[in-house]
């Protein structure tokens, strides 16, 4: 299969799509066909397209329907229940407890999709995928042709076994097509029988692709298809979180040491995949390298992504049908690039990044097993002293964040030639008094033709930065802002191996080999030997500090790439696992033994149940806004910027040293700006602020009304009521073998 190079002309502008025109192509509804189909090479590779189309982890729209893929760092219901963003995800509101009876407040249903459509299906991409496996199989392929598709095969059914997996732990293993016969059904096998089915048959998949991709990958025309490194990798997260408290609730060692052993014989396997910590000792300027590799892979493969999903800029809503957007760069941006509006970060991850020596603030008051900063922190200036990848997480006023295009409108004021000159000042100001001094009030302006649009942070991760890269990949418009981005999605990137890796290490005993993972990470971002990379030398002799490291190095790496909801869970940390004994019928085995019988507290770590978390701005000082009045344009429809006759400091410009820059936006803000808290989490009908509640049986949610009507014969979890006719408590044990 030949992968070209696809251009698309927009307004005189060429981007590059940054995955073959030809694999999207391919990448078709194939699910009408014939068994002699698959004794062609190019009908079983159609075949597999199709399933490739079903399976990988497109999640940049709100549309897609939550089995179908992870969740990726958008402000979606797990993301809500981190420290990422506010606003009640459904696990944790505590005024709408989940149920299995009722679509009002169901369960998220991550084990049927739509019963009545194959495509729309959890069960139907496996019943496709099952389909090439017994096709191919069974076909006239020669062997080498047969290995190269049903490698592949392999890892996409384990990949949507282990999307089950990490939810409901035991599922129907089904490895035959079947044709629905009524009131028939598979049982739920045990979560081991589950677990090892997922391993053996990425175990498959890693032998199989082995002759293909162990020389380097694919050659770059087969970029983005599955490979050795990726069976590897996807079988080291599974066996992290089967070792994790979340299923070894005792602590069992031997799962670690299994984990441990694995990474040790599979990352150099995973090295002759061409995967790497990519720019691994050559951090850039201000950790330019490590924001680069996000959008990496256009043109060559990237050795940061081994399971990615590919994207590219073709106009969506007509011919041809294989465009794929990444609507990632248009929902971060800000109105006034004409993008969608922004997301926006909660004060709580602003305010526990590291310092720039790599410690936590002394003010963050979780994994208290590590020694805080001696650098104070002040909140009112967030952006002085931090960690390199605080910048390139976050967007605040006073900040360089360019793109190729041309912003102006007749409606946005914007005082910038062009977007390669753009600089983001959100601060806000108000027009009543009674708005400005009430903290659930959304009404308040910002400069710039952003206006009603301004949001007091925002998410700057994965971001497309014309600073960072001039080989950008979206197609922009004054229609059409970033909405056609050819950006890469990694699913699984190296560092993930690393870190997992170091917590299998950490629990088995091996700290030096877990900090030295943690030292590759940092050392990326620019931490050097002098200072221990940052880290606290206490993690070399105490195995709960440097657990407590991982994890949080885990939340900064990971910010916003949809990680950070799995590992509170796994890690039982919204409450540390001490409520079992609440959960209906739960057996004595569910009782958390190990980790001291609280992971929170072996840990260090503040329980996110019983917390909120608020959302920030800096708004003009009252001394500047104090008039107030005005409209939502000012007079004659211009914008009533209080401080339109002030000088503004030069934005910070990543490209050049930020200590000399820092002091005069510090000025500014200090001068002329005040941060303010702003209504986050939800308040109750009387006004009254609420508290995240995670419940315990959340830990492993139980199957969906819909899926027990349409699944009577199968078991529902512990913890939860049938939906199925007749109703009754849930039967099936996640924890048992």
């Amino acid at each position: 299969m030949k992968f070209k190079s696809y251009s698309i002309a927009v307004a005189a502008c060429l981007v590059l799509a940054s995955c073959s025109d030809q694999f999207m192509k391919d990448m078709q509804n194939y699910e009408s066909t014939t068994p002699e189909a698959y004794n062609y090479y190019s009908g079983a590779l159609g075949r597999l397209a199709d399933v490739y189309t079903l399976a990988l982890p497109y999640g940049n729209s709100s549309s897609v329907p939550v089995w179908q893929v992870p969740s990726n760092g958008r402000a979606d219901d797990e993301s809500k229940c981190t420290e990422e963003y506010s606003g009640f995800g459904c696990y944790v509101n505590p005024e709408i407890e989940l149920s299995t009876t009722s679509n009002t407040n169901g369960v998220p249903d991550y084990y049927q999709g739509q019963a009545s459509k194959v495509r729309y299906s959890v069960w139907g991409r496996i019943r496709n995928v099952n389909d090439v496996i017994n096709g191919v199989t069974n076909s006239t392929l020669t062997q080498e042709q047969k290995d190269e598709l049903l490698g592949q095969a392999y890892f996409l059914r384990a990949w949507c076994y282990y999307q089950m997996f990490r939810w409901y732990g035991g599922v129907p293993i089904i490895t035959t097509v079947l044709d629905p016969v009524p009131g028939d059904g598979t049982p739920r096998s045990t979560t081991k029988q589950t677990f090892d089915f997922i391993c053996e048959d990425l175990d498959k998949a890693a032998e199989l692709l082995a002759p293909f991709t162990t020389n380097g990958g694919w050659p770059t025309s087969d970029y983005g298809r599955a490979t050795t490194a990726a069976a590897l990798a996807l079988k080291g997260r599974m066996m992290v979180l089967y070792a994790s408290p979340l299923f070894n609730r005792s602590n069992d060692p031997a799962r670690w040491t299994a984990a441990y052993n694995f990474f040790k014989e599979a990352i150099p396997e995973i090295n002759k995949c061409g995967n790497y910590l990519a720019y691994e000792g050559n951090p850039g300027t201000n950790a330019s390298n490590w924001a680069k590799m996000f959008v990496d892979g256009a043109s060559e493969p990237n050795p940061e992504a081994i399971f990615v999903a590919l994207y590219n800029n073709i106009a969506t809503g007509g011919t041809p049908d294989y465009a794929k957007n990444n609507d990632w760069e248009n929902g971060i941006r800000p109105s006034n690039t004409l993008g969608g509006g922004g997301k926006v970060p909660s004060a709580a991850i602003v305010d526990l990044f590291p310092m720039k020596d790599g410690k936590r603030p002394s003010s963050y008051n979780s994994y208290t097993k590590l020694n805080p900063s001696t650098i104070t922190y002040n909140p009112d200036l967030p952006f002085v002293d931090r960690d390199p990848r605080f910048y390139r997480t976050f967007g605040f006023p006073g900040v360089c964040w360019a793109f190729n295009g041309n912003p102006h409108t007749d409606t946005n004021y914007i005082p910038y030639t062009n977007g390669s000159d753009y600089q983001l000042w959100n601060y806000v100001w108000y027009t009543d008094a009674a708005d400005r001094n009430n903290i659930q009030s959304g009404n308040t302006f910002g400069p710039d033709g952003l206006l009603s649009n301004v949001k007091g942070m925002y998410v700057r991760k994965r971001t497309d930065d014309l600073h960072v890269s001039t080989a950008y990949r979206y197609a922009y418009t004054q229609g059409t802002g970033f909405k056609f981005s050819a950006a890469p999605y990694m699913e699984i990137r190296y560092a993930e191996v690393l870190l997992n890796y170091a917590e299998a290490a950490c629990q088995s005993g091996k700290l030096a080999d877990a900090v030295e993972q943690l030292q590759k990470i940092r050392s990326r971002v620019g931490y050097t030997s002098e200072n221990n990379y940052g880290l606290d030398a206490a993690i070399l002799g105490d195995e709960a500090a440097c657990m407590a490291a991982i994890l949080y190095e885990r939340q900064i790496e990971f910010a916003y790439e949809g990680r950070r909801f799995e590992d509170l869970r796994r890690w039982l940390l919204f409450d540390g696992g001490v409520n079992f004994n609440k959960v209906p019928n739960a057996p004595a085995t569910w009782e958390l033994t190990g980790w001291g019988g609280n992971t929170c507290t072996y840990l260090g770590f503040a329980p996110l149940n019983g917390t909120r978390r608020e959302n920030m701005e800096f708004r003009v000082q009252d001394k500047y806004n104090g008039g107030l009045g005005g409209d939502k344009y000012g007079s004659n429809g211009s914008n009533p910027d209080p401080l339109a006759d002030v000088t503004r400091p030069a934005a910070l410009d990543y490209r050049k040293d930020l200590d000399s820059q820092i002091p005069a936006l510090s000025e500014f803000y200090t001068t002329y700006l005040e941060r303010a808290v702003k209504k986050g989490d939800n308040y109750n009908s009387a006004q009254a602020q609420l508290f995240m509640e995670f419940r315990p049986q959340y830990y492993f949610p139980g199957l969906s009304y819909g899926a027990m009507t349409n699944n009577p014969t199968t078991q529902q979890t512990i913890g939860w009521v049938s939906g199925a006719p007749g109703g009754g408590a849930g039967k099936f044990d996640p924890l048992a073998e």
